[in-house]
């Protein structure tokens, strides 16, 4: 499989990763800190990092225009203030030497003025709301079908309900996404040169 297309199956996975390495950690009913808690937001911080190449590879089934370019700048912003949140969360768990001081790290984090709205309640939300509009840009040009773009929305809302539907979340995500993959790997034929033999 082509680069791009493993990049766009990438991000997904790494948010059912997430998911289930959580549940995993919660089923004897200590999560974090410890090496559950590590080993979970390293897969979704994986996952996140790997959104990135996958949104700029999506984007480049779509001709230049400022939707796309908002699209793509709403999504990557929303990224970067997620990763940061994810980053957050680790540093807290190698610091702390329980779940009380891990809390109370974290809320000592989200006490400094403006990184409650930047990294955790409206920044964060507009991966979110990039990737929809994207999936609805890609949907129009028919590179994605048109049950991509709800499908994609309840695989974000799933994990809003409760954490623990994260998997579903993140598989409902990689099926919308993955009709792309074809037209990914045909671009990817067509502007690789020929080998010379």
């Amino acid at each position: 499989m082509k680069r791009a297309a493993l990049y766009v199956m990438a991000g997904p996975v790494g948010i059912v990763a997430y998911g289930l390495v959580r549940l995993w950690g919660r089923s004897d009913d200590v999560y974090g800190p410890g090496f559950d808690w590590q080993a979970a937001h390293l897969a979704a911080l994986a996952g996140l990092l790997l959104f990135v190449p996958g949104v700029l590879a999506l984007s480049g089934l779509l001709p230049r225009s400022p939707w796309r370019t908002g699209a793509v700048t709403l999504t990557l912003v929303g990224l970067a203030a997620t990763v940061v949140q994810f980053g957050a969360d680790i540093v807290e768990g190698l610091l702390a030497e329980d779940r009380a001081e891990m809390s109370a790290l974290a809320a000592d984090f989200k006490a400094v003025p403006g990184v409650e709205v930047a990294f955790y309640d409206v920044v964060p939300q507009l991966f979110f709301l990039g990737l929809l509009v994207l999936a609805g840009l890609l949907a129009a040009r028919r590179r994605l079908p048109w049950w991509s773009v709800p499908l994609l929305f309840v695989g974000i809302v799933l994990p809003v309900v409760t954490l623990d539907l994260l998997p579903i979340g993140g598989l409902c995500m990689l099926l919308a996404l993955a009709p792309a993959l074809p037209v990914l790997r045909e671009r990817d034929q067509r502007v690789r040169p020929l080998a010379v033999g």
